[in-house]
């Protein structure tokens, strides 16, 4: 039977290659390709309720959230279980879809569909990316009140909330919650974000404390850890653990990932060591399989900061000579040079190449950057330049969000819509995934705002 169903899944495979001819596809298109393929065959395909769940989810990343609704509101009521209703609201709440989360909830507590931790966690973590902690708060004693057991995630959500309120007595409280709670072992995630909480609040040592507990909790060969301990060692400044992880990772891990360079090359660009962060790239130069953009931007970055645009467009060219490809942060760090030497059309012409660039939906151009742009177009007397990136704006649909909206005297309502400080910039934003589960991307966005 297995072998069977091997042989058709290389048949489903085989038959979506020819039809459609495809080279280079996203995951997410193929496998949402191979759900449609056997909708189309029911008769040999028989889908059940979680068949529907993940083809729902897929077709909300894949086509959009108005796709999803549809599909939803076409399934039989009998067939709409818990796990359907799940899959809608992760993906009004991974859009930030508000009104129709919180509508889509009630819903399903009428339903009594919301009876265990998982929807309170999707709950919480739209709270979280939209600053309502006082919505978490409430979460939890929803749960309470109804004895709704909370695990692992609810108390590191929890305890995010706490911290990102400033509140370290109150995380503190809620970790000898979670303690004394028999069912829950605290794992290194927990600690992460505890050390980023205190991180800050400007408690280093608490935060050291925590970092050696994330590395005491480690287990298996799990790389993303690593990752973190780096990046968070890194932002407390301490140079000579940063190293120590680093060899301990080396030692553990016959070959490191882009995201392990990434995490290191960072941490030292942010000490300013950019000596020992040139090493390390050239370290990574000698093994990588492919040239990834990401890690030049660090550099670039860093010399843009330092006002040396020259160095880093040089920068930008070894990328080129070494088959690198720029993405749109490339193009916008480049940008941001031009705008801190008064050159209008250049910044102009960068930011251009940043939105036409393929991959760049996912990016959006920083505000602090759009700003200073328009005040420079403003002092120059250089409107056109201003409409122009009004119009890369309007055309790739950001004025949606207050952020760019208000800097253009727009009018904003909507629940959609959402701020500068809403929008969490993720340090690790579209890095490769080599095991991140939800309560440790928290953790990435959390790190995002240090």
């Amino acid at each position: 039977m297995i072998l069977k169903i091997i042989f058709e899944s290389i048949w489903v495979f085989f038959f979506l290659y020819k039809e459609c001819r495809l080279e280079c596809i996203d995951i997410y298109s193929l496998n949402l390709q191979v759900y449609d393929w056997m909708n189309n065959r029911q008769e040999r395909f028989g889908l059940s309720p979680s068949d529907a769940a993940i083809q729902l989810d897929l077709i909300a990343k894949v086509r959009g959230v108005s796709s999803a609704e549809d599909f939803f509101l076409r399934l039989p009521n009998t067939f709409k279980d818990r796990r359907i209703y799940g899959a809608l609201l992760n993906a009004y709440v991974r859009n930030r879809m508000r009104e129709k989360a919180e509508s889509l909830i009630d819903e399903m507590r009428d339903k009594d569909y919301v009876t265990h931790a998982l929807p309170y966690n999707v709950m919480m973590t739209l709270y979280m990316n939209i600053n309502e902690y006082d919505k978490v708060d409430l979460m939890i004693s929803e749960m309470n009140e109804k004895n709704i057991k909370l695990d692992i995630y609810s108390y590191n959500i929890w305890l995010s909330s706490c911290g990102l309120q400033g509140s370290a007595d109150k995380m503190e409280q809620v970790f000898e919650q979670m303690k004394s709670d028999g069912s829950i072992n605290p794992n290194w995630t927990t600690f992460s974000t505890m050390a980023t909480m205190y991180i800050k609040m400007g408690k280093f040592e608490k935060a050291e404390d925590c970092l050696r507990r994330v590395e005491s909790r480690i287990t298996g060969r799990d790389r993303i850890p690593y990752h973190y301990l780096l990046s968070l060692y890194g932002n407390v400044g301490n140079k000579e653990e940063v190293y120590r992880v680093w060899n301990i990772y080396k030692s553990i891990f016959p070959s490191i990932p882009n995201l392990g360079y990434h995490a290191m090359i960072s941490s030292l660009v942010r000490m300013d060591d950019i000596e020992g962060a040139e090493k390390i790239y050239e370290e990574w130069l000698s093994i990588k399989t492919s040239y990834d953009p990401r890690i030049a931007n660090l550099f670039m970055a860093a010399f843009v900061y330092q006002g040396n645009l020259d160095k880093a467009e040089s920068f930008f060219d070894h990328m080129l000579e070494e088959g690198g490809k720029p993405n749109s942060h490339s193009w916008e760090i480049l940008a941001q040079g031009h705008i801190s030497e008064r050159r209008t059309s250049e910044a102009l012409s960068c930011l251009k190449e940043a939105f036409a660039t393929p991959g760049s939906k996912s990016w959006k151009p920083n505000p602090a950057n759009v700003s200073s742009f328009f005040k420079l177009c403003e002092e120059e007397v250089d409107m056109a330049s201003k409409e122009a990136l009004a119009s890369f704006l309007r055309q790739s649909g950001h004025l949606k969000d207050k952020a760019y909206a208000l800097l253009l005297g727009m009018p904003v309502t909507g629940d959609e819509l959402s701020t500068k400080e809403e929008r969490t910039e993720d340090k690790i934003d579209n890095e490769e995934n080599d095991g991140d589960n939800g309560s440790e991307m928290l953790v990435s966005q959390l790190q995002g705002s240090l």
